[in-house]
């Protein structure tokens, strides 16, 4: 059993996309979400991530924190 705490880092990693601290830094200043739209539905998400996304949400796995530190991240 994996007891590795899952971070930013990991989450990136896991949608495929630049995961160094300058790619977090770049994607976060690139994408942004307003109040009405759920982070699933952003258009910048492709159907794979999208998916992720949904689903860790939807089973509350060990990726939901991350999913909501990311959905607070994109609304700044």
């Amino acid at each position: 059993m994996d007891t590795t705490s899952a971070t930013l880092v990991h989450l990136f990693e896991q949608l495929g996309l630049d995961s160094s601290d300058a790619g977090i830094s770049v994607f976060l200043s690139q994408h942004t979400i307003n109040a009405n739209t759920n982070l699933t539905e952003a258009d910048f998400w492709n159907n794979a991530q999208r998916a992720f996304l949904e689903e860790s949400l939807k089973d509350d796995a060990q990726w939901s924190e991350l999913v909501d530190q990311l959905d607070v991240l994109l609304r700044q």
